[in-house]
């Protein structure tokens, strides 16, 4: 599917950028994967860690081009003969986003529309748009914007035209381990000597996903995808807490109060979702509801509807992992500390 296609990462210098490429380069023959980020710092460390795992005939297939979301010609540009992007740039950080509103705005949505505006223009074949759960029912301008990006890619189907562009979107929480997470933040912690660990809320759930998981998702949606759809992994929850617990047993936890902008659990899709979700193997779609949408052009075969006022939340989930299961499964993740 990915053998000899042009592919393009906004933000590909993140932790999901570099599991994409990484994957694609492993298992497939692209003609380019092109890495779309605004740090040549980042970018020359990626190119040093791609040779390091891959050599010089493969990090051949890699381009970088240094490059800002806000900057429509410049996506144009570096758009020109793709034919698959994934968007993963975003300004992600809720504290900041909330202190630096007008950024988060100009990135997350102007740059959306300027990622749906270059494609088109550029005859892309497919986007995929990575999304949050701090999209569904936001709390926090980080959220806002990211639910403004979806509404742009899900309605961006409407304006392909002849051109046949498909945009769809991904959605996913806290990748377990990534870089601001709550486990390497324990784990630095506990490497200062603290034996007790700072919890917000003993409440607090949230769904266990990997970035193999977030990868191979945004690897369905590519094979997959018809337009408007959202994409959901099924992943197993767990309390924050019983990640304290399975990384410092017998170790202290101190209640330290919720955070401005958090929430107690992640939700993944809303009741008011449910009677367009269909459920499919070990992933949910959440399809749209407008004029333009047309159930045979567009609906993926093999779809089992969920029953209405169905939430897919955290915190009602049916998989669970205790402290045990989740020490070993942290024990797999590659974590820099």
């Amino acid at each position: 599917m990915l053998n000899d296609k042009s592919i393009l990462i906004t933000g590909g210098t993140g932790s999901f950028g570099k599991a994409f490429a990484s994957r694609v380069l492993e298992k497939y023959d692209p003609r380019r994967i092109i890495i779309f980020s605004r740090d040549e710092f980042k970018q020359d460390m990626m190119q040093k860690n791609f040779l390091k795992k891959f050599g010089s005939e493969k990090l051949g297939k890699l381009r970088f081009f240094l490059g800002d979301v806000r900057d429509k010609d410049r996506l144009k540009r570096a758009f020109n003969g793709v034919d698959y992007v994934i968007h993963a740039a975003a300004l992600k950080q809720v504290p900041a986003c909330e202190y630096n509103p007008f950024e988060a705005i100009k990135t997350n949505i102007h740059g959306a529309q300027n990622v749906v505006d270059a494609a088109l223009d550029m005859d892309v074949k497919k986007v995929v748009a990575l999304s949050t759960d701090k999209a569904v029912n936001p709390i926090n301008l980080y959220g806002g914007t990211k639910l403004v990006s979806d509404k742009l890619f899900i309605s961006a189907n409407a304006y392909t035209g002849q051109k046949g562009c498909v945009f769809s979107v991904v959605r996913y929480g806290n990748v377990s381990g990534s870089r601001g997470s709550v486990i390497p933040f324990f784990m630095q912690l506990m490497k200062q000597g603290k034996t007790t660990l700072p919890i917000t809320d003993d409440r607090m759930t949230r769904f266990w996903m990997t970035l193999d998981d977030a990868v191979d998702l945004v690897v369905k949606a590519l094979a997959e995808s018809r337009g408007g759809e959202t994409y959901v992994h099924k992943n197993p929850s767990y309390r924050v807490v019983d990640i304290a617990h399975a990384l410092n047993p017998g170790g202290g936890i101190e209640s330290i109060g919720i955070r401005e902008g958090e929430k107690i659990h992640e939700c993944m899709i809303t009741r008011d979702d449910s009677i367009r979700t269909f459920e499919y193997g070990n992933y949910y779609i959440i399809y749209p509801n407008f004029t333009w949408w047309n159930l045979d052009q567009h609906f993926t075969p093999g779809g089992k509807p969920i029953e209405a006022d169905w939430e897919y939340n955290s915190g009602t989930n049916s998989a669970w992992l205790n402290a045990g299961e989740l020490a070993n499964r942290i024990a797999q993740l590659d974590i820099e500390v």
